[in-house]
């Protein structure tokens, strides 16, 4: 069974990594029951000759399947079903992910105004650099460094050293989440954008503009999550209304 070139459906079908799509069939046979709770998963061994996948890519998946809170792992024994459906509130590291948003809605929203406001020409220099590399890279872990980053300079802008305190301490849960983003919610271009905007807006001085970059910026974060942690039924998808305000 090679999961390797499967595609998403929708109006716009983009080519899923196969980590997504080892992480969509075991999440599957997990929510039918095939893996009822209680019950430990094959080995990696079993699984990667199965799917007929890598071991750095089931374990990717199998670290997706732990945060959404449908299984745990446990040293020496194995992966074992914790739960039936996914929780709606992933844990990131040390933090929930409503924690992290609640934090960065108060901390990073107001930061990118006073960024706007006191940014100097080496953080404009600095942004500018760090999201051309951004726009270029194609592998999700040095996207993801640099992602941290780009949060980091838009905190060391606002010249408030608290600021950037508080991002760094959150470092490596915002790290996790962006990952699993970019991994199962092909975030990477659709972010690229939104912190382009954000740093037009700092450059233009705009502290109205970089608060409504940034806040647009967390809300599509958010639903991003939203959707993979609870995506759509196909009925949700039958009576969803279009543009045109008609149901599909």
């Amino acid at each position: 069974m090679n999961l390797s070139d499967s595609q998403t459906g929708g109006r716009l079908p983009r080519r899923v990594s196969a980590m997504e799509a080892v992480l969509t069939h075991l999440r599957e046979a997990i929510e039918r029951g095939d893996y009822a709770v209680g019950d430990k998963l094959p080995s990696e061994a079993e699984l990667c000759r199965r799917l007929e996948v890598s071991r750095p890519v089931l374990r990717e998946a199998l670290r997706a399947l732990q945060t959404m809170g449908l299984t745990a792992s446990r040293t020496g024994k194995g992966t074992f079903v914790i739960s039936s459906g996914p929780v709606e509130d992933p844990t990131f590291g040390d933090y929930a992910a409503s924690d992290l948003l609640e934090v960065r809605h108060h901390i990073e929203i107001p930061v990118a105004g006073y960024a706007a406001l006191r940014r100097s020409a080496e953080d404009l220099d600095h942004l500018s650099h760090l999201l051309e590399r951004m726009e270029r890279e194609t592998d999700t872990t040095a996207w993801v460094a640099m992602d941290t980053l780009f949060h980091l300079a838009v905190a060391q802008a606002a010249r408030n050293p608290v600021f950037r305190r508080v991002i760094e301490e959150i470092r490596d849960a915002l790290a996790r989440q962006s990952a699993f983003l970019n991994e199962l919610g092909g975030r990477r271009e659709q972010s690229n954008r939104e912190h382009r905007a954000i740093v037009e807006a700092l450059a233009d001085g705009s502290e109205h503009d970089a608060v409504e970059a940034m806040t647009h910026h967390l809300e599509r974060v958010e639903t991003t999550l939203t959707s993979i942690v609870r995506p759509a039924t196909a009925d949700d998808r039958t009576t969803a209304p279009t543009e045109g305000g008609q149901q599909a």
